[in-house]
């Protein structure tokens, strides 16, 4: 069954794709006319904050957490170290195939989506042209699958990311990365850490790609928004803009901040979701609390 699972994902995508390649009116007859008509509508009057944003703020909050961010891990690395857990102990097998394929379609689509962004933000810095422009495709084409697979994510983890007393007393030590010691932390399958990360991926990613679909698709007539909201065109597209990059500050500092997890501050977190199998001990000191109901079950 899984194996037509996949197909139809496949499928799905390939399909996607080729909806994608089609040109749109904008980058062809109607581009003058759409800029030309852009100034005449009534709207919002977004402009000038869009230009004052665009200008002034987005680039240095974007390079601010790029630098600020791995900076502050790379200080608690250095004083604080890793959590090191014995790859030798009994295993649980948390993470089954599907979940798996899932999390590495996302991981991958993150892991293009977010350095072809900077390029995109940084466009004059590298000079523009057909280095830009491949940045600019890559970036789209790359949504492409984590929007296939955004909805089934979430769906599959949405019960372990749901918060709960056990999220307060580990937000109060921020897991035990502050200390060097290894006592045993509340939490359940998920930290609260991680569930921080499933909401801004989840939420901000579908955000995110229907923001970016306002940028990409620029000449759909959005009738109903303009209805509801009385902005025109050349204002959805400007709002979107804003949406799409005070979403990306969220995104991007939360995926540095679980790449930095599952691969420096804790040693081979990482093989989890790449086998499906969990350390004993590392469960029973950073999910105690998912411990003790594994061991109430007799997994351990």
């Amino acid at each position: 069954m899984k194996k037509y699972v996949y197909m139809f994902i496949a499928l799905l995508g390939l399909a996607t794709v080729a909806f994608g390649a089609t040109d749109s009116q904008i980058w062809g007859e109607m581009r003058i006319q759409n800029i030309l008509g852009y100034g005449q509508e009534e709207s919002w009057k977004l402009g000038p904050l869009f230009t004052m944003l665009q200008h002034k703020y987005f680039a240095w909050i974007f390079l601010g957490v790029l630098i600020g961010v791995p900076a502050a891990f790379f200080i608690h690395y250095k004083i604080i170290g890793p959590k090191v857990f014995p790859h030798s102990e009994k295993k649980y097998y948390a993470f089954n195939l599907y979940n798996r394929i899932i999390h590495q379609v996302a991981a991958v689509s993150f892991l293009v989506i977010i350095p072809t962004g900077f390029i995109i933000i940084f466009g004059d810095f590298f000079g523009g042209g057909t280095f830009v422009r491949m940045a600019k495709n890559l970036h789209g084409i790359f949504t492409i699958p984590f929007t296939i697979v955004v909805i089934p994510m979430a769906l599959m983890w949405l019960k372990e990311a749901l918060f709960n007393m056990d999220d307060i007393k580990w937000f109060m030590i921020l897991g035990g990365y502050l200390s060097k010691e290894k006592k045993p932390i509340l939490a359940g399958k998920f930290n609260a850490g991680q569930k921080m990360w499933y909401w801004v991926a989840i939420l901000g990613g579908i955000t995110m790609i229907l923001s970016g679909a306002f940028m990409y698709f620029l000449d759909f007539k959005m009738e109903m928004l303009h209805n509801l909201t009385g902005m025109s065109q050349i204002d959805l597209l400007r709002a979107a803009a804003i949406i799409h990059n005070v979403m990306g500050f969220a995104v991007l500092a939360l995926f540095i901040t679980h790449v930095y997890m599952s691969m420096f501050a804790i040693k081979g977190a990482v093989h989890s979701i790449i086998t499906g199998y969990v350390e004993e001990e590392e469960i029973k000191i950073l999910h105690s609390t998912w411990y003790k109901k594994l061991k109430d079950q007799g997994k351990f």
